[in-house]
């Protein structure tokens, strides 16, 4: 038998199943390899992007200048008449003449940019299945904007204020007070106790944790092998407070409190047992916290081993965002309301004033409209107020507001679970407020921000705009190793034209029931 037709019999023997009558022992199984591979093309693009994750961005108008400079810099006429100077006439003579305010006003301009490559080997490799080159670049764009985001919120660069260069700091936050009255709910023997606190930006907040600890301050090495060192949001640590516990049991606690840092939305402890040492226990977002169980281990960071410095503000490296061009600036004309410290590690929540609304919103509305016949058009809030106010306002002081739709003829009624409180209702103007939730935004901190100018005449179409030297660009590096380098940068500030369209209520402890 010939090659051809062994080759058929074998082909006839596999078709027949059973060999034809004849034993056929087969031994390729999926074990060997010989397997296909069912990969969809394409990468799946699945990380948070688009209105989600910046929404402020999506809503800041944006604008190029072409006047070049190092600032983008205007004049504001702020109060007329400021001595209310009478207008009443004595006969044939003429009327007194009023005061005018003027300020003079700058944002200085910052760069942004980021850095990705794909090397030789990994667009070899990815031939057939998708395009590297574009997903770098696409992506790094969208991780310029991303950072932009955190930016306009709460970045803490330098501003300008009346024509002076500005600098939110937030200095040394005061000596810790701590009691040890407790001496039940916690597992804490007698002994001495050691603490100090640390104040965080809303950018210190965000790189900070438990685990590893603040950051004073990011030393990057840059994709030319130049460097920068970037202060990382953090205060001075505070001095060093100790407290006896004598209760006598090992079931005591350790309240401790600090009063509140203007320009701070969380507080960083640290606690140990001796004066040399303390450990960082926990973050919180209010101004107090109760140690219940052992202090940290000597794993975690160590206060003693941080610098005496002001790390808060990132200078030339950053714009302010709305908290810091706002309501974490004295001199601003923002509102800013800081809640009380209330019981150590409990804090003082938001309160309903029984009829549908929250006490303390109500007065930064009344605020606004008192001092400068405005309303707020959005509240921006973390996850932790949005259903805070949800529990606040459905429950309305134990007279539950609920509505129920359906067909009353029908036999029965659906009802569907949960409520959704996505507008508030100004009571003092009738201005509808949407209730936004921000994916950054600090847990204990609402932000009211305005929009369109109020005032007619104003010369103005919005209060807020990004002010561009240069737009987003993208760069493809000249390549002198087996890669292809980009960067994406922009050019820009945030101007916020009326700081007193800006708002924020800060240490708010959560509702929970």
């Amino acid at each position: 038998m010939n090659i051809n037709e062994t080759v058929a019999a074998m082909k006839a023997a596999i078709k027949e199943g059973d060999g034809g009558g004849q034993p056929f022992g087969k031994a390729y199984t999926v074990g060997l390899g010989l397997v296909n591979y069912d990969l969809e093309a394409g990468a799946k693009l699945l990380f948070p992007w688009g209105e989600k994750i910046t929404p402020l961005r999506n809503m800041v108008p944006r604008d190029t200048s072409v006047r070049g400079d190092t600032a983008h810099r205007w004049k504001q006429i702020t109060a007329i008449n400021t001595g209310h100077v009478p207008p009443g006439l004595s006969e044939g003579n003429r009327g007194g003449v009023i005061a005018t305010t003027v300020q003079n006003m700058l944002s200085n301009y910052v760069g942004l940019g980021e850095e990705d490559y794909v090397t030789y080997e990994g667009k070899y490799a990815a031939m057939g299945f998708d395009d590297v080159l574009a997903i770098a670049s696409s992506n790094l764009l969208k991780s310029l904007m991303i950072d932009e985001e955190r930016m306009i919120l709460g970045g803490n660069g330098i501003g300008g204020l009346n024509g002076n260069v500005t600098q939110v700091q937030l200095g040394t936050p005061t000596t810790p007070t701590l009691t040890g009255s407790a001496t039940t709910g916690g597992a804490l023997s007698n002994g001495t106790f050691y603490v100090s606190v640390v104040a965080l930006t809303q950018d210190g907040f965000q790189r900070a944790s438990v685990a590893t600890g603040v950051v004073q301050q990011i030393s990057r090495t840059n994709a030319d092998l130049s460097s920068d060192t970037i202060s990382g949001g953090t205060s001075i640590p505070s001095a060093v407070a100790n407290v006896t516990l004598a209760g006598g049991t090992s079931t005591q606690t350790l309240p401790m409190s600090t009063p509140v840092v203007l320009g701070a939305v969380a507080y960083a402890w640290y606690i140990g047992t001796a004066a040399a040492h303390q450990y960082l226990a926990a973050i919180t977002t209010i101004n107090s916290f109760v140690l219940t169980t052992a202090v940290p281990a000597t794993t975690f960071q160590d206060a003693q081993t941080l610098t005496a410095v002001d790390y808060s503000n990132i200078g030339t490296y950053g714009f302010p965002g709305f908290l810091y061009q706002g309501p974490f600036v004295a001199a601003s004309g923002a509102y800013y309301a800081a809640l009380g410290t209330g019981v150590a590690g409990a804090g003082t929540q938001l309160t309903t004033d029984n009829a549908g609304g929250i006490a303390q919103i109500n007065a930064m509305l009344k605020d606004r409209y008192d001092n400068y016949r405005l309303s707020f058009d959005t509240l921006w809030l973390s996850s932790q107020e949005m259903l805070s106010l949800k529990i606040l306002i459905v429950k309305n002081g134990g007279a539950p507001l609920i509505r129920l739709i359906g067909n009353l003829d029908a036999g029965t009624i659906k009802l569907t679970a949960g409520t959704i409180v996505g507008v508030y209702i100004n009571p003092i103007t009738g201005d509808e407020i949407p209730m936004r939730v921000h994916p950054f935004q600090t847990p204990g901190t609402i932000l009211g921000t305005t929009r369109d100018a109020p005032y007619a005449d104003s010369r103005l179409s919005t209060l807020f705009e990004m002010k561009c030297r240069q737009e987003y660009y993208s760069v493809l590096w000249p390549q002198t190793t087996r890669k292809y380098q980009y960067g994406a940068y922009v050019d820009e500030t945030l101007v916020y034209y009326f700081p007193p369209g800006l708002g924020a209520i800060t240490n708010i402890a959560p509702t929970l029931s």
